[in-house]
């Protein structure tokens, strides 16, 4: 029985079985101890074999808050996708294309991100940096957490190192400081846009003179970095009336002032107290809409576009749609409010004219566009309130679960300019995610308090997916809070109550006193619903 030894320094030293299995070579037994980092599980590959690595235990984990179990050496096995063939051709005898994907960010959408890429057909292997706890146990992805992904160089080096052949950047801050332009510069196929075309995301300004000039619905507005200027302006529009600043703020830097005298405070916040930094020193006033919030997500490849499912995000951080806002407490796809008819609409008078737009200004957008429309009450017509060049937080985990596309090949297809023609299979029904966060979010709110029962409310239906957000282990092993939005329980259903229903089902199973919920996501859809009660 001839065995292959395959040398992942600085991962593990493994001796690989390809005809029918897998053994650890003696040398990797007694050499092997995996660093804290790799508590949990991760994948890599070997040619056209891919692998699971479970770095804790022979046993199934103990995610309840008890410690790790461990064995001299670590458990692997083949992706269970592969266990037909090992030649990767396809079915005319071509070798069938696979790439190491690279996710960078360490989020609830990069595990969403990792998890549906790992179910890619033509995906081998997939990195995330730098991940996180949750990320790394669940074994949806291989964790770089050393890696700094705000050094474009370091990134490069590692890409090369290890033969990634797609990277696919999560969040907009690397976006627009010009992580995807550099890649691209090496010759990295990179799913996410230039710093140039992130300025979609990256200025509201820019956003709102694009929709100017290229006839793009969208709410009336001003821009000033002037605070008397801009209160005057408001004086004359009247209340309820919308301050944003113009830069990134990690979805907190939106007012939606309901009188005068809160405008003119978040308007000094911004502009005379800096709570925004460089972000909020200019500021865009804007019409106040009255309607119904949706999501609309369309990939683009620099000239095409393909929408994808409809999603509705809850922004609100207390029920009813009270509070202030927030990254987002839940979400939903589909959206009813966005039907067939109003998709066409937003396709042809929104995502397209921007698409044109962007390249007649000279930079071309390949990526994500993510459209957050007001769904007018006066007019029924969508108009655009935002762009975002990256997939939504918490949209993208109900979009995941539902794809049943191979992911890696759709988005290089976008990379390559090749999506004209493509088209994405989703499953049918819906799909939910209640979000949990720290308590105090989004406010100051207390780290490090610890989480338990994860395991059985992931099991509390086949169908309940947990993504982490912001998590790590404790020295007891323990998953622990890290962030203001810390998990996101998701689930699939026949119909949306169905998917309500198995994602509260498995909330109510998780013991975190350090951290709440919104007991109403999907209210505007089931209006009629009795909502869960606290766990």
């Amino acid at each position: 029985m001839a065995l292959t030894t395959i040398n992942l320094s600085p991962y593990p030293k493994l001796a690989v079985n390809n005809s029918n299995g897998f053994f650890a070579s003696q040398s990797f037994r007694a050499s092997f101890s995996p660093p804290k980092s790799f508590l949990g599980t991760s994948s890599f590959s070997v040619g056209s074999l891919s692998f699971t690595v479970d770095h804790r235990c022979s046993s199934r984990p103990h995610l309840d808050g008890s410690r790790w179990s461990s064995t001299p050496f670590p458990c692997f096995s083949l992706k269970s996708e592969l266990s037909g063939s090992v030649d990767a051709h396809g079915s005319n005898g071509a070798p069938a294309e696979r790439v190491v994907v690279l996710v960078i960010g360490g989020g609830g959408r990069e595990h969403a991100l990792c998890y549906a890429l790992q179910r890619s057909p033509s995906c081998d292997a997939v990195f995330c940096a730098p991940g996180n706890a949750g990320i790394s146990a669940s074994g949806n992805a291989t964790c770089i957490p050393d890696l700094d992904i705000s050094d474009s160089s370091a990134v490069i080096l590692f890409c090369r190192k290890w033969s990634v052949g797609l990277v696919v950047v999560g969040p907009e801050a690397p976006l627009v400081s010009g992580l995807a332009s550099d890649l691209v510069m090496a010759g990295i196929p990179t799913f996410g846009p230039s710093a140039e075309a992130a300025a979609l995301e990256g200025s509201k300004n820019f956003m709102k003179t694009i929709c100017d000039k290229y006839g793009i619905p969208t709410a009336k507005y001003q821009t000033f970095s002037d605070a008397s200027a801009a209160k005057q302006y408001i004086k004359e529009q009247g209340a309820p009336i919308v301050i944003k600043a113009d830069g990134l703020a990690a979805g907190k830097g939106v007012t939606v002032a309901m009188t005068l005298e809160e405008a003119y405070e978040a308007v000094d916040s911004m502009l005379e107290e800096g709570v925004f930094g460089s972000a909020g020193c200019r500021i865009v006033v804007e019409e106040f809409l009255e309607g119904e919030e949706a999501s609309f997500f369309a990939l683009v490849d620099g000239e095409n576009a393909i929408p994808l499912e409809s999603a509705q995000d809850h922004k609100r951080v207390g029920d009813g749609d009270t509070g202030p806002n927030t990254g987002g407490m839940g979400a939903y796809s589909p959206a009813p409010v966005l039907t067939k008819e109003l998709q066409s609409v937003v396709m042809d008078s929104i995502i397209l004219p921007t698409v044109k737009g962007m390249s007649m200004e000279g930079c071309k957008f390949v990526g994500v566009l993510y459209a957050g429309l007001m769904i007018e009450k006066k007019s029924s017509l969508p108009k655009l309130i935002e762009y975002n060049v990256r997939f939504g937080d918490p949209e993208c985990q109900v979009l995941m679960v539902r794809l049943e596309s191979d992911l890696a090949k759709v988005l290089l297809a976008a990379c390559r300019g090749e999506l004209k023609g493509v088209t994405l299979k989703w499953s049918p029904g819906s799909a939910m995610v209640v979000v949990m966060a720290s308590n105090g979010y989004p406010g100051s709110y207390e780290k490090g308090t610890v989480i338990r029962n994860l395991e059985e409310a992931e099991h509390v239906a086949p169908s309940v997916k947990i993504f982490h957000a912001g998590t790590a282990l404790d020295s007891d092993g323990n998953f622990v809070a890290t962030g203001g939005r810390v998990l996101g329980i998701t689930s699939k259903g026949k119909d949306l109550e169905e998917a309500r229903d198995k994602a509260y089902l498995a909330v109510e199973e998780i013991k975190w006193p350090g951290g709440f919920y919104r007991k109403d996501i999907g209210w505007r859809a089931l209006p009629q619903k009795q909502f869960a009660s606290n766990a």
